[in-house]
């Protein structure tokens, strides 16, 4: 594989900008709602965000300096004013009113409004919350942290949750989130966003219970295949323990003993196919098939 490569000092601003938010992607929104010392409203999205602690429950957001004239933005002088936020999560029904938000109104001016999205009463802080946002977070600013003055320089805003609010309508029967039902966007490089929704989820089930075998102890055979992707190799190197001599010959002859009768004269061919089948059996989650198609190449 061939790749371009820069140190960031080779880069103007902008152009390490564009790079640094296209390839750190998808990122999650916290469209943040802050007060001034006035008691004036302020929402705004921010993509350097995320959650970074459970106990305590922590979110970091930055509200950059903007590149363009090195102005520090609303949301940051509000909460070294008032030390609260509330992080609202951003579906998709809510995307066009989050962009919209992003204009660089004047101060003062009331996004939520702006916006045409509802304020809501938080129960514990100052600044309201969205109420057509699947997810807020009422939240205690612990520090912000200032990455320095110069243009595009991060300003951490350190936040502690104290309550958080969920839509009954995204929760599942176990009253749990589900993925599907929450619909969150993200962003990505330039105006483009994802939605992480449909096609777009997929599991990858967490080894947590099971020591996996490794990519390195699977036979050269199989991990030097020119069917199977580094992705496939990874999935087969989860499996615990492989299947059995006797599992694998009764596998052979229930499942593939149409593969073996019309390829039994040319070894490469059969080989082939064995491979490409396994591959079939992966895509569909059948890791203990795929491993016993593959292992009964060899079986003697």
């Amino acid at each position: 594989m061939s790749h371009t490569s820069f140190e960031p000092k080779e880069l103007n601003p902008s152009k390490l900008h564009s790079y640094l938010l296209g390839g750190v992607a998808p990122r999650p929104i916290a469209f943040a709602s802050t007060i001034d010392s006035d008691g004036r409203v302020n929402l705004a999205p921010f993509s350097y965000f995320n959650v970074f602690s459970a106990n305590p429950p922590v979110l970091i957001f930055s509200p950059a300096r903007r590149g363009r004239d090195n102005t520090t933005k609303h949301t940051y002088e509000n909460v070294l004013e008032v030390p609260e936020v509330v992080v609202n999560m951003v579906d998709y029904n809510t995307v066009h009113a989050c962009s919209l938000a992003s204009t660089e109104y004047d101060k003062g001016v009331n996004e939520f409004v702006k916006a045409g999205l509802t304020e809501h009463p938080s129960d514990l802080i100052k600044p309201p919350r969205v109420l057509e946002s699947p997810v807020s977070f009422e939240c205690k600013v612990l520090r912000v942290d200032s990455f320095g003055e110069n243009p595009g320089a991060g300003q951490l805003v350190v936040c502690e949750i104290i309550k958080m609010h969920f839509r009954n309508d995204i929760l599942n029967s176990n009253g749990l989130l589900d993925p599907e039902k929450i619909d969150l966007v993200g962003r990505v490089g330039g105006n483009f966003y994802v939605r992480a929704s449909g096609d777009a989820l997929f599991e990858v089930p967490k080894p947590l219970e099971n020591l996996g075998i490794g990519v390195d102890k699977i036979p050269n055979d199989i991990r030097n295949s020119s069917v199977l992707s580094r992705k496939h190799l990874a999935i087969l190197g989860n499996i615990e323990v492989l299947p059995n001599e006797t599992e694998v010959n009764d596998f052979k002859l229930m499942e593939l003993s149409e593969i073996f009768l019309n390829l039994q004269d040319d070894g490469a061919e059969l080989e082939l196919e064995l491979h490409k089948h396994a591959v079939s059996l992966l895509e569909n989650g059948d890791v203990n098939g795929a491993w016993k198609t593959l292992l009964s190449f060899n079986l003697g």
